[in-house]
């Protein structure tokens, strides 16, 4: 029967350490293996895995592009055509995130006025332009501005 008092590595998986500065005899005395003088002889001495020689670097000789604004803000625009979809009157950012039709990782919310609506709504949302907001309010239905700001689109 095998217990955990029974248990050993495999035979060859184990190597004992490099016993280095040991004496001549150990093959690893005098210099500890690290050959005559020189840079990488030296405590902490080595080259820079990105040092080329004196030669200009790869990560210079390429070319820097791009930007990403940490402070950008994304919108999941929704058209008033596309209100056909929701099953009932009410639609705010979790609704349209539940139906697809705005990315889960959208945090703000933006009506605009293409197409047109049939029957009331009521909005909640981020942003919305004026035209959209004259059309819901047409067909009665209320629109609730979380941010207190309207887009002139």
């Amino acid at each position: 029967m095998i217990t955990l008092d029974k248990l050993k590595p495999h035979e060859g998986s184990k190597f004992n350490k490099k016993r280095l500065g040991r004496g001549n005899a150990s093959g690893t005395g005098k210099t500890s293996g690290k050959g005559e003088k020189g840079q990488k002889a030296r405590t902490g001495g080595n080259v820079n895995p990105a040092f080329e020689g004196g030669q200009m670097p790869l990560y210079r000789r390429l070319p820097k592009r791009g930007f990403k604004n940490p402070f950008k803000k994304e919108y999941g625009i929704v058209n008033l055509f596309q209100f056909s979809l929701f099953s009932d009157s009410n639609i705010d950012l979790n609704k349209a995130k539940e139906i697809g039709l705005v990315k889960k990782k959208m945090n703000l919310l933006k009506i605009l006025g293409n197409g047109e609506i049939e029957g009331t709504f009521n909005v909640v949302c981020d942003f919305i332009s004026e035209k959209a907001k004259e059309k819901i309010e047409a067909k009665g239905g209320v629109v609730t501005l979380i941010k207190k700001e309207e887009i002139k689109a």
